[in-house]
């Protein structure tokens, strides 16, 4: 029997534990493993929240900044329990949740600077535990993004810790673009102060744009075992150079990945889907379970800032029981550069979309929270333009109720690493409208499962999106035969966790 542990920021087999992916990701994996007969340990940080219902298992002692810290590994319960997995989270004081989903802090003047905090102590906690024995001997310890990072740079520099060197380190790319870069020195959030006595191998840790910061993204991939790409046409993207807004590569970090490639540690290997014990919303529900969120939200302090817009677009919703729409076109995601960026510098483009969609008598529907910036842009469109429902917030049950209901579910992605939300639509059998990058590149096939464009420079892009656009209008309206077969084979399509880890055991896990 193989052991193994998963050290992540987030973790979905938990409630309140997920922001994006990686939560369904570290959820999804272990239960797979668990299904092989080999053993999962989870363990994620407790934002001095998710350990109170939980056992305590072991206190840790550990030094950072020349001090003697004490943190709580607690046993948790999961949503569902399953046999060969068992959850932990580590408490701290100072593993303070943040402003994105009680967990990520967002440090506009100096970016990382609590999360960088809270991580150091969070994975060297976790390295404490793994020393002491606490989740048995371990064959694979597997991390993800730059928030576990740190667990290599104990494992190399710090003599405490030689004994991680026995075990194989892998390492998951989630977003390459979000890189925990942080000073050396001279900085409260610096790595000389927090482990002022491990010798700093500038060199080896610094970024190549800063040279006196670490980078904690380049650091799992320079130390790692393994390194893993979530998909295989994102893992090609990588190994290039970025030259936004027209292509996004390697993110500065292409000398790395290039090197790990070459060396045999680089593997592009595509996230799977849960097709069992999902969720199901009840069909017909949307508006309903929208304006029923929409009034939970409105008695929350937190959202007082956007109670009149809240209350707009129940207003708006409330109408669609009356009138529903012929076609619903949607988005669920983090309104961020990434996923929206296209609509932000043209925003005249989705102007059009809406006009289209209004002259079939469409709408459509965008459920999401993120950069002020972006929601903004949204409020102002939606306040401008009677067929398009935003919904200010975050809620699984009005997501869960989208997905469902939708016709055409769009994905215009400046980059995609892999992506969930193409995958989910089409497990319901709905066509999706994606920009062909990275992992959309191998889950949607033109005109066979689902709707691409793409184009060389940026003018060609936004050009060939409406050109797409119009295609899946057509198709829809004109030619139902085709519209059908397209659902069907999208329906059909599996991308199983089963596959995945299968070639996790080989490349990844060498076992």
């Amino acid at each position: 029997m193989n052991n193994f542990l998963f050290v992540a920021a987030e973790n979905d087999a938990l409630a309140n534990c997920k922001a994006g992916g990686m939560g369904d990701v570290v959820r999804d994996v272990p239960r797979l493993i668990a299904e092989k007969g080999d053993k999962a340990h989870v363990v994620v940080p407790a934002y001095s929240r998710l350990h109170k219902n939980g056992v305590l298992k072991t206190s840790l002692h550990f030094e950072l900044r020349g001090e003697d810290y004490v943190a709580e590994l607690y046993k948790v319960t999961p949503k569902k329990e399953l046999p060969n997995i068992q959850h932990y989270v580590i408490h701290h004081p100072e593993i303070e949740p943040g402003d994105i989903a009680h967990m990520y802090h967002n440090d506009p003047e100096e970016p990382f600077y609590t999360d960088a905090i809270k991580y150091f102590i969070f994975c060297t906690a976790v390295a404490e535990a793994i020393k002491k024995g606490a989740f048995g001997d371990l064959n694979i310890v597997h991390l993800h993004d730059w928030h576990s990072s740190t667990l290599v740079f104990l494992r190399k520099y710090h003599r405490k810790y030689k004994i991680l060197q026995n075990i194989r380190f892998v390492y998951t790319i989630h977003n390459l673009a979000i890189q925990g870069i942080r000073p050396f020195d001279y900085n409260y959030s610096s790595v000389k102060n927090w482990f002022p006595n491990i010798p700093i191998d500038e060199k080896g840790l610094m970024d190549y744009r800063y040279n006196d910061c670490i980078n904690l993204m380049a650091v799992g991939i320079r130390l790692s075992d393994a390194v893993h790409t979530v998909s295989p046409s994102y893992k090609k993207d990588i190994l290039l150079s970025s030259s936004p807004p027209e292509f996004i590569g390697g993110e500065g970090l292409e000398k790395d990945l290039k090197e790990a490639d070459e060396e045999g540690r680089l593997f592009g290997i595509l996230n799977g889907c849960n097709y069992k014990s999902i969720r199901e919303a009840e069909k017909g529900q949307l508006y309903y379970t929208t304006i029923k969120a929409i009034f939970k939200w409105l008695q929350q302090e937190s959202k007082k800032y956007k109670a009149d817009f809240l209350a707009h677009t129940g207003e708006k919703v409330s109408e669609l029981l009356q009138n529903p729409p012929n076609f619903i076109c949607s988005s669920v995601a983090r309104l961020t550069e990434q996923k929206f960026y296209f609509f932000k510098r043209s925003p005249e483009v989705f102007v059009e979309i809406l006009k289209k969609l209004e002259k079939v008598g469409g709408i459509f529907m965008l459920l999401g929270t993120g950069a002020p910036e972006y929601e903004e842009l949204f409020r102002e469109l939606s306040y401008n333009h009677k067929n398009f429902v935003f919904t200010n917030g975050q809620s699984e049950d009005v997501i869960d109720s989208i997905y469902l209901e939708s016709d055409l579910y769009f994905m215009p992605s400046l980059f995609e690493p892999c992506g969930i939300s193409q995958m989910l639509a089409m497990r319901n059998g709905h066509p999706c409208l994606v920009h062909a990058t990275g992992g959309l590149i191998d889950t949607v096939e033109h005109l066979k499962t689902g709707f691409s464009f793409s184009g060389d420079k940026y003018e060609d892009k936004i050009k060939n999106m409406i050109l797409c656009f119009d295609e899946a209008l057509d198709v829809f309206q004109n030619n139902k035969q085709l519209w059908n077969k397209i659902q069907n084979n999208a329906k059909k399509k599996r991308f199983t966790w089963q596959k995945s880890v299968d070639k996790y055991y080989k490349l990844l896990y060498s076992l």
